[in-house]
């Protein structure tokens, strides 16, 4: 075929088709108001077809309206700016909820506009195009031309009004997003002007707004996991079910749901610390398998480009501190790094133990026993005007919208508040090492009857647990625990029900097992009123995550974390039978 004869919608109308849009570009280009790039493609719209009137407007379907907020109209054609409702007009919206466009030649002979024909006509609505906008299968906006005489409308029409459609709302909203980043810098601008009267306000806000930014980087990382841990469950499951399985193969399979749902836990465990959403408070920890298990997030974070390697030199390294802290310091460091390092290079964790702490920012060197983390990038480095100014609050050399400058202000504070240090150095076009330093202190003394490494010794010889879920599944799942383990299991849905139960005789249990989230009455507040009316009644709570655990910790109630192995379950009830002296502070 000749290429004269190849088809080309816009050849099918006219000339005039492509220098509207042509116009239209030119146009758009000069213009910053949003709502002006709406009217300047309905003038052009209208000018080119030569109708009464020409708009575009955006829809709520619930209501079934459209919202106008500046229509062209022909010489004498009044305007219908505003809010119209559709079923005013016509039975039509169906079809633009389906996202088909509505084509109608003669309002009076269209079945969908017949009855209303006369309200149209009234607003010089003889004949009119509704060409639908979606977005991702929802109906958001509409460009429309109306025309007061009867008309019928081409194929090249519908393809030159549909090429407008998009460009106009790509348009609009491109100029709106930019418009709520100018206001939104402009508004971070004056907070930085008067950060010395609100520093203490803004520096909190603006720092939990920084995690939440950077938990939504993550959200593709974790469902890839996620949907790899389901994978190897759900294949496990459908084998199982298989028949004439071998006992190796039927322990294989187990043992990879297991050994799954412990790593899916870790998973969720990591996640909920980086957004300090779980209950937080100093503790001795082992840095190097900190380290270890938050490098399996920055990889997520940092990109397939950026090689994450880890050099550990300190077996056993233990500091008191807060660990979820800890793990957000190390995300922002990384963070940094990878902004300096434009999304490629090679980034570096060391961790070593040290006996001193250099001089830092006019402080002298500090000897000790110490840990050293350092991270250490191949990026652009820091000019040495700025190496002093790096910690400072809101102070960033990045653009505006792209960090508030709190990351390493966090990691300052934190490495203070521990009682220890953070140290810079740089060289600029070679990369930069920050170090953080934290105090060594002994291990702690492990309790091997308890944790996720215990072992099921004994069983429950007639214990009797009153337990406190109110999601069936999960109750008659814990029912069935415990039963397994040999305890005597009574069940209530929610805290009413419990304290009815012990109402009735609260010598019959031994310990109560409840669960925190519960509609009503939570777990904290039912354990304070058993404590109140049954002193000496042990209880365990059971959590995932919980905002008033996060705010205010367990209450001084022993915490079970969900999810929990069997190992975990009996560990727990067997310590806290054994002691019966009230609530315990530790968590499983």
């Amino acid at each position: 075929m000749r290429d004269e004869e190849a088809f080309d919608p816009y050849a099918q109308g006219s000339q005039g088709h492509q220098d509207a849009l042509v116009e239209l570009n030119d146009r758009f280009r000069m213009t910053e108001n949003a709502g002006d790039l709406a009217f300047i493609a309905a003038e052009v719209l209208g000018r080119t077809f030569g109708v009464s009137r020409a708009g575009y407007g955006t829809i709520d379907t619930v209501e079934e309206t459209i919202d106008i907020d500046r229509d062209w109209n022909a010489p004498g054609v009044s305007s219908i700016a505003g809010r119209l409702h559709f079923r005013e007009h016509g039975s039509y919206i169906e079809d633009l909820k389906r996202g088909d466009t509505v084509v109608v030649s003669d309002a009076m002979l269209d079945p969908r506009t017949a009855d209303t024909a006369h309200v149209l006509i009234a607003i010089n609505v003889r004949s009119f195009i509704n060409m639908p906008v979606t977005e991702m299968g929802r109906f958001v906006a509409l460009l429309f031309v109306n025309h007061d005489e009867v008309r019928d409308w081409s194929e090249a029409d519908l393809v030159f009004m549909r090429e407008m459609a998009q460009r106009t709302r790509v348009a609009v909203e491109r100029r709106r997003a930019e418009v709520d980043l100018r206001e939104l810098n402009a508004s971070l601008e004056a907070r930085v002007a008067e950060r010395t009267r609100e520093l203490e306000l803004a520096h909190e806000a603006l720092r939990q707004s920084q995690k939440i930014e950077a938990i939504g980087q993550l959200t593709g990382g974790v469902a890839h996991d996620f949907n790899n841990l389901l994978t190897v469950i759900g294949g496990s499951a459908d084998l199982l079910r298989r028949k004439n399985l071998t006992d190796e193969k039927r322990e294989r399979y187990i043992d990879a749901i297991i050994d799954t749902v412990a790593r899916a836990s870790k998973l969720t465990a990591q996640l909920l610390a980086f957004a300090r959403r779980q209950t937080l408070k100093p503790e001795t920890f082992d840095v190097g398998r900190n380290v270890l298990a938050v490098s399996d997030i920055i990889r997520s974070l940092t990109g397939s480009r950026i090689v994450v390697e880890t050099d550990l030199h300190c077996i056993a390294c233990y500091a008191d501190a807060d660990p979820s802290q800890f793990d957000t310091a190390l995300i922002n460091m990384a963070v940094n790094a990878r902004d300096a390092m434009d999304g490629e290079g090679v980034l570096r964790i060391a961790v070593n133990p040290v006996d001193v702490i250099p001089p830092i920012r006019a402080h002298p060197e500090r000897v000790g026993k110490f840990v050293a983390v350092s991270l250490s990038d191949n990026g652009v480095g820091i000019a040495p005007d700025q190496l002093e100014r790096v910690f400072e609050p809101f102070y960033t050399t990045k653009p505006v919208g792209h960090g508030t400058g709190l990351g390493l202000s966090q990691v300052f504070g934190f490495a203070k508040q521990s009682g220890g240090e953070i140290h810079v150095e740089s060289n600029p076009g070679s990369g930069t090492t920050f170090t953080l330093f934290l105090p060594h202190v002994p291990a702690p003394d492990q309790d091997l009857t308890a944790g996720p490494f215990a072992k099921v010794t004994d069983h429950g010889a007639g214990t009797r647990v009153l337990v406190v879920e109110d999601n069936a599944e999960v109750r008659t799942f814990a029912t069935h625990m415990l039963e397994e383990l040999g305890y005597q299991v009574t069940a209530a849905s929610d805290g009413p029900a419990a304290l009815a139960e012990l109402a009735q005789g609260a010598a019959r249990f031994d310990i109560v097992f409840s669960d925190v989230v519960m509609p009503g009455m939570s777990g904290i507040e039912l354990g304070r009123e058993i404590t109140r009316l049954y002193p000496g009644l042990p209880i365990i709570l059971a959590s995932g995550y919980s905002h008033v655990l996060a705010d205010e910790g367990a209450s001084g109630f022993a915490l079970l974390n969900k999810p929990y192995s069997m190992d975990e379950l009996s560990s727990i009830l067997r310590k806290t039978a054994r002691s019966a002296q009230g609530p315990t502070v530790e968590t499983y």
